[in-house]
């Protein structure tokens, strides 16, 4: 009969055991590779001492290709939960030491019990891959595994924050948990996704390509948008993890939460005054107006590296998290295009979600002509962010600091697709187009020299190409000086915070995908 001793001597090897995980040469490996182990990374996410680990000693179920005789306690993923900043997240890291981190049955019991916990308690999930998929020995096991995560994924949508840190390999079915969560971050260098590696489109299509090119950080963050943040290393990665939960509740029945800050919200800045240029063709970077207005420039913009021509991130205002949504003039002079227009739908859609008041600021002469745009869907694509401003129910403020040009004025949060405060600067132009092409339409057949082209060109910008027309039909709420435009942000979002809208009863909308 064993003594207490004994018991306890037991239970600390075989914690010892599991912590091991793949042993010290594995260990090693994921070290040389300048990657940390599951355990590793948890610890450095996590508030200190806050983790506590479930599942601890699974181990696989499987008895064919002689797997009976390779178990290993935790087998491949950790899981468990802990807090970041005080405040409740559940956790999960695949363990590339044991078994290259692949999906085994029992593993995906352990990341569904998980999913399940994090949506009855109202917490947000954290899921670090470093994965090789699908474990082939299991065959549809695994697979039947990855379907019930995805579903899981899919339930918790817009009830809990769902974040995805790439940290490694993620390929195959693996790809689609991290596409169905709410914001995914890459690893430069050690992480890549792609549904099919390198060597079977060389076979199928002949394509010689790395998978760095086909599926690194670089082009998921810059061309395909599957990505919204890329770090250095795995540290960056999980501080980026903490910087981003800082500005979201835990589930959407929250509130994000309020941080203090010295920032007077009635500060004036002169500086705006000369930010936009009076020559209306001239960029300028907005990302300065954001910047100058929010909480001590404090600004995590999200997919920086994606349709540059929008730009949309998290930001405070007197302590209060909002989204912003802004048109990019410094790049393709702020046209919405289709990935602009995809981009901004999904990150509203977002803070729709969890009660992050959005804020707009409008500079776009429209949406980008040419032959590509329209065969690729840009009237499908474009009415993706109509829909989503006209869905969203919370507080929606827009300010109007330049062009706000045809059916591109309608889609950007004005106020008749439900912004519930729209403000313009005196050099705002709203109008159906410029005046080069309004009066090459309006005057096709009375211009009968240069001279008088530019004089109606002048007297049409004198007449429309400002907010006061908008304004005396009560479109736009306030024409503002730019040095306000801190103090009048707060003060309309302190004004919309007991906001309550409704949308139709439904099952859901259809939205255009």
């Amino acid at each position: 009969m064993k003594t207490l001793d004994d018991l306890y001597r037991e239970l600390e090897l075989r914690n010892a055991q599991a912590e091991l995980a793949g042993g010290p040469d594995r260990i090693a490996k994921q070290h040389e590779g300048g990657k940390k182990t599951a355990r590793e990374r948890i610890i450095e996410l996590l508030d200190p001492n806050t983790f506590n680990e479930f599942d601890k000693f699974v181990t696989h179920r499987n008895t064919d290709f002689g797997m009976d005789k390779n178990r290993i306690p935790g087998d491949g993923v950790v899981t468990g939960y802990g807090k970041i900043d005080g405040r409740l997240v559940y956790v999960y890291a695949y363990d590339f030491t044991v078994f290259g981190g692949t999906l085994s049955r029992a593993n995906a019991d352990k990341i569904i019990k998980l999913q399940q916990l994090a949506i009855r308690m109202g917490a947000p999930i954290i899921g670090l891959n470093d994965s090789g998929g699908a474990r082939i020995q299991e065959g549809v096991q695994s697979l039947a595994g990855y379907a019930e995560i995805f579903y899981n994924n899919v339930r918790s949508s817009g009830v809990i924050p769902q974040i995805t840190c790439i940290m490694g390999p993620c390929a195959g079915g693996a790809v689609y948990s991290p596409a169905l969560t709410d914001f995914i971050i890459m690893v430069k260098d050690s992480s890549y996704m792609f549904v099919t590696g390198p060597d079977v489109i060389k076979a199928v299509t002949h394509e010689e390509v790395t998978k760095d090119e086909l599926g690194g950080a670089v082009t998921h963050n810059a061309k395909s948008g599957v990505a919204h943040f890329i770090a250095e290393n795995d540290e960056q990665a999980l501080m980026l993890i903490r910087e981003l939960m800082s500005f979201l509740p835990v589930n959407n029945m929250d509130e994000p939460p309020v941080v203090p800050t010295t920032d007077d919200p009635l500060r004036e800045e002169e500086s705006l005054q000369v930010l936009i240029p009076a020559d209306p063709n001239k960029p300028y970077d907005i990302k300065e107006l954001i910047l100058t207005v929010v909480d001590d420039r404090n600004f995590l913009e999200v997919q920086p590296l994606y349709a540059k021509n929008i730009v949309v991130g998290f930001a405070r205002m007197a302590g209060h998290t909002v989204g912003v949504v802004a048109n990019q003039p410094a790049h393709l002079a702020g046209v919405l295009d289709i990935d602009a227009s995809v981009k901004a739908a999904r990150f509203i859609r977002f803070c729709d979600s969890f009660n992050i008041p959005l804020v707009t600021f409008v500079d776009v002469p429209g949406f980008l002509p040419g032959v590509n745009q329209e065969s690729n869907g840009i009237i499908r694509h474009g009415a993706k962010l109509l829909y989503a401003y006209s869905e969203a129910t919370v507080p929606k403020i827009a300010v109007i600091t330049r062009k706000a040009y045809g059916g591109a004025y309608c889609v950007m949060s004005s106020k008749q697709v439900g912004a519930d405060v729209n403000f313009a600067y005196p050099m705002a132009e709203i109008a159906v187009m410029g005046p080069e092409g309004a009066v090459n339409i309006l005057y096709r057949s009375k211009i009968d020299s240069e001279e008088t082209r530019q004089h109606l060109i002048d007297e049409y910008r004198d007449t429309f190409a400002n907010p006061y027309r908008a304004a005396e039909l009560g479109y736009i709420d306030e024409v503002i000086y730019p040095r306000q435009t801190r103090a009048k942000l707060i003060q309309a979002l302190e004004m919309t915070r007991t906001k309550s809208q409704q949308n139709p009863p439904r099952k859901h909308g259809n939205i255009v995908l």
